[in-house]
């Protein structure tokens, strides 16, 4: 059996601390000098602890003013996977398939409550981002924070705060390694077509037709990186 070592103690004990204070993102923490005396150890080792859990958005270190319970955000997860697929893209697997077929089973298979659930002022704003990825394809390229913003719109009617950031966590990692890979293929007109048949779907409460345009979205892009498609 792998032992912890004492950094990995602290930082599951300032985890523990964090959740037994019912402390949220931006409360602050004991001092590093409190917490060597809490936990038993040097300030070294709480220093490697605040840092590693830094990285994990889990607290935050201000200079000069202390440290404080972090964004808790899922930045470490975009990145996690990001990384993952990019290296196994770069070995010969089908990393960037795998990525887009998660995350299209997660946005087709929602569709039909967004069908259900959306109001009209989120309408509105879906189809006033058309209107201007109608212009970004007239100029030849759909920009990457529309397409973003309207799938953060899209399922936000769900009121499921987990939900869009994980969905919108492998919007992002998917959008960063194809671009770190080159892979930036985009058709600007058949891209605003799809965008725009979702929400005519979606308008006319018609959950099978949303679904299946959800589908169709993702097709150009599942056709280019499926195993077969790639070699």
């Amino acid at each position: 059996m792998v032992r912890s070592t004492a950094s990995e103690d602290v930082q599951a004990g300032i985890r523990r601390l964090i959740l037994d204070r019912g402390l949220s993102s931006g409360s602050p923490l004991p001092t590093e000098t409190e917490l060597t005396g809490i936990f038993g150890v040097g300030r070294v080792t709480v220093r490697e602890a605040l840092k590693a859990l830094q990285a994990l958005r889990v607290v935050e270190i201000r200079r000069g003013s202390g440290t404080f319970v972090g964004s808790l955000s899922l930045a470490p997860l975009v990145e996690g996977l990001a990384f993952r697929a990019a290296v196994r893209h770069r070995n010969g697997e089908a990393s960037l398939y795998e990525l887009m077929r998660v995350r299209e089973a997660l946005e087709a298979g929602l569709i039909d409550s967004v069908v259900a659930s959306v109001p009209d002022e989120d309408l509105a704003v879906l189809r006033g981002i058309v209107a201007e990825m109608e212009g970004e394809a007239a100029r030849g390229r759909i920009a990457r924070r529309t397409d973003r913003a309207f799938h953060l719109v899209l399922y936000r009617s769900l009121g499921n705060h987990l939900l869009s950031e994980v969905l919108d966590a492998f919007w992002a990692a998917l959008d960063q390694v194809r671009g770190d890979t080159g892979d930036e293929h985009q058709d600007p007109a058949a891209t605003l077509a799809q965008h725009r048949e979702i929400v005519d779907a979606i308008a006319a409460g018609d959950g099978p037709r949303a679904c299946a345009a959800m589908r169709t979205h993702f097709d150009g892009i599942r056709a280019r990186l499926e195993p077969d498609a790639t070699g």
